[in-house]
Formats: structure tokens, C-alpha cells, sequence
């Protein structure tokens, strides 16, 4: 296969070349006669990697918690509509019981020729602070135990990478030391301050989630969690680019504050597809009103928007440039989860997954696996 004429993302800009697919692996050139029918045509449009969604709990009606296989085959399937071909499933605050099926069933699900790739799963609680809950339930929130994420692990087949802690809880602290070497930790839905994640970092956490949602502000005398966050070198973060969690001025500041260490996220709900309803997230009721969806109390209980439409938001609405954007959920999320060797850009040697945007920013071609889906 070629995807010709296109301007393809190189990393730091994009390039006019065109792109050689050998089976399911980018080439270098084409080895062969490439028929009619395995030429995409690009021109005029942009080329990006597939991109990589590490914080998604569902779309179209389904949610990763539910541990149902044909619900996460339809949320792997319309993701993959989107050009978004590589997933961390993410769980909720929800009790062992119920969270140990849950990964099972993510871990153990046959990804179909239409579906994204599920890469690695991503725990977005218990282990978070009862201050911070946000639409989380506040009923099932812990301390952090290695023996809890263990039996997590094993049900998992390993395939949990990333954690999400709130450090300052007794016990987390420790926990992410002795944890960080095994997985991924992400500091989130904390009410910890400066020298608490400071701490953190210092013992292993690299991460953060849905940066300035569930956490302190910027305060210019209490610089707290994201100041830390700041001073590391070594840290990424999440954004939530929706257009509703975060005023544009906050998403400029957050890629002038992180350059080249932001991740674009979805924090999709199983809504994302769907229109205007009242759908179940974590065991409570939340509502969708055009492009917002909130809890009964008012907060947000995550986005309705795939990070194909948040990165779209970012360029067109917030003024983030289209390599930032395209950088922040294809290399960057790559990176951070260990998977750059075969994914996140469009290189000889990796995996074949590729989105044609036209000028709008709006998909026109998805390679898959070195297929062509749309």
C-alpha cells in the first residue's frame, strides 16, 4: 500500500512524501507493483500515526467497567472510525470484586481486524483521595495496597500499565516506591501540595491525569501538584481538550508549561457517539447536554468528545499548532507507556496505523494494521 501526495508528520512538522506499507508494518519503499486499489490518495491532506487514546472508559453506549466483550469490541470499533487505533481501557473506583473481572475481560478480549489496539490498561482509582473524587464514587475509595494491585496484575495478565495514585493518602507514598519499578504511576484526584508530589516524582511517579481536573490550582504562594510537575523533566501529563473541561487560555499555558510532555486524552464516557441522555457511570447517573456531561451535584463526569475531536478542538478553537496537537497523541502517549518501538509515528519497522485528515482536520482515510478501514 501507498498513501501518496499527503503532508506527513515527521515528528517536529510535517513532510510532502508519501508513506509505504508492507503487510502490516510501515516500509521504507515499496518492494513491489502496488495495485489501484492498495494506492490512498493523500493529497492535500495531512498524514498522522494512528493515534493513541491512554485514558478512554467508553463510547457508544459502552463502558470498559461493564467486563462485557461485545461492549468492548464496539468502543474498539468506533475509536478505530475516529483514527484513534491504540487504547488504554480505563477502569473506575469500584470494589476488588468487581475490578478484577473487569480487567480479565479487557485483558482477555480478541481485538478484531476494525478494532483499535488495546495496549495496556490504565486504573483510575480506588487509590484517590475522598477530597477529590470528582465523578468517581466516593464509596469505594482505599489506600493503596501492593497486594490489592497484585491480584489486579495477575488477572490482568500483566497488561496494567499505568496506576493512578493520590500520593498524600496514608500509605500511597509508599506504595508508588515500591510499585513505580512494575508499572506506570500517575499522580490524580489528590488534594496533595508542592513538596507531597515532589515527593512522588522522587519516588517513581511520572505521570499525571486530566492535568488541573481533581487536583489544586497553580497558587503563586502554594504552588502545589503541577508546579512540582513543572520542575521534573521527566513528567507527563494529561489534557482533556474537549472544549468544556479546560478554558483555552489553561490548554495554551499547559503546552507552553509542558513542551513536548503533553498528552491529549479523551476521558471518553460510554455517551461519546451518542447524543443528549442520561447514561450510568461508576454506579451513579450522569447527564449529557450537548458537549457537556455532568453528575447530579453539577461536576463533570468526564468528556463526550474521542481524542481525535479533542485534538481537532485544540487546533481549530484553542490555537495549539497542528504538530503540537498531532505530537501530544501520537509520540508523546508512545513514549510515556513504553510502546515507541511500535507506535506513535509513522517510521519503517512499526505498526501501520495512519489517519488522513483532510483541510478541516476531519478523517478521511483510517490504515489499520496496514489495512484500509475507511
Amino acid at each position: 500500500m501507498i498513501i501518496s501526495g499527503g503532508k506527513v508528520f515527521s515528528g517536529a512538522g510535517f513532510d510532502n512524501r508519501d508513506v509505504f506499507i508492507e503487510g502490516e508494518r510501515f516500509a521504507q519503499a515499496s518492494t513491489g507493483e502496488c495495485l489501484p486499489q492498495d494506492m490512498v490518495d493523500a493529497s492535500d491532506c495531512w498524514v498522522l500515526p494512528g493515534l493513541i487514546d491512554v485514558h478512554v472508559h467508553g463510547a457508544m453506549g459502552h463502558d470498559f467497567c461493564d467486563a462485557d466483550d461485545e461492549g468492548i469490541a464496539a468502543i474498539a470499533r468506533y475509536e478505530a472510525s475516529q483514527g484513534v487505533t491504540a487504547l488504554f481501557p480505563t477502569t473506575m473506583t469500584l470494589p476488588e470484586e468487581r475490578l478484577v473481572p473487569i480487567v480479565a475481560s479487557i485483558a482477555e478480549h480478541s481485538v478484531a481486524d476494525d478494532e483499535a489496539a488495546i495496549v495496556g490498561i490504565n486504573m483510575e482509582g480506588p487509590f484517590i483521595s475522598p477530597g477529590k473524587v470528582g465523578a468517581q464514587n466516593p464509596s469505594y475509595v482505599r489506600g493503596a495496597t501492593m497486594g490489592e494491585f497484585k491480584r489486579w496484575q495477575e488477572a490482568a495478565h500483566g497488561k496494567i500499565k499505568l496506576v493512578d495514585v493520590a500520593p498524600e493518602e496514608p500509605g500511597n507514598l509508599e506504595f508508588i516506591r515500591e510499585v513505580s519499578g512494575r508499572v506506570h504511576v500517575s499522580l490524580a484526584h489528590m488534594c496533595a501540595d508542592y513538596e507531597t508530589a515532589a515527593a512522588a516524582f522522587e519516588a517513581g511517579a511520572r505521570h499525571m491525569t486530566h492535568l488541573f481536573n481533581a487536583m489544586p490550582g497553580l497558587h503563586h504562594r502554594e504552588p502545589g501538584p503541577i508546579a512540582a510537575a513543572v520542575d521534573r523533566r521527566d513528567v507527563t501529563c494529561e489534557i482533556i481538550a474537549d472544549g468544556v473541561h479546560i478554558a483555552p487560555s489553561m490548554v495554551r499555558l499547559a503546552f507552553s508549561l509542558f513542551p513536548e510532555r503533553m498528552i491529549l486524552i479523551s476521558d471518553s464516557l460510554r455517551a461519546c457517539g451518542l447524543g443528549d441522555g442520561t447514561f450510568e457511570l461508576g454506579g451513579q447517573l450522569f447527564t449529557v447536554h450537548g458537549n457537556r456531561a455532568t453528575i447530579e451535584n453539577g461536576s463533570l463526569a468526564g468528556s463526550v468528545s474521542s481524542v481525535m475531536a479533542c485534538l481537532r478542538t485544540a487546533v481549530t478553537k484553542m490555537g495549539i499548532p497542528l504538530a503540537d496537537a498531532v505530537r501530544a497523541a501520537t509520540m508523546t502517549p508512545a513514549k510515556a507507556l513504553g510502546i515507541s518501538g511500535e507506535r506513535g509515528s509513522i517510521a519503517p519497522g512499526k505498526i501501520a496505523d495512519a489517519v488522513v485528515l483532510d483541510g478541516d482536520l476531519q478523517v478521511k482515510h483510517v490504515v489499520l494494521r496496514g489495512k484500509l478501514l475507511y
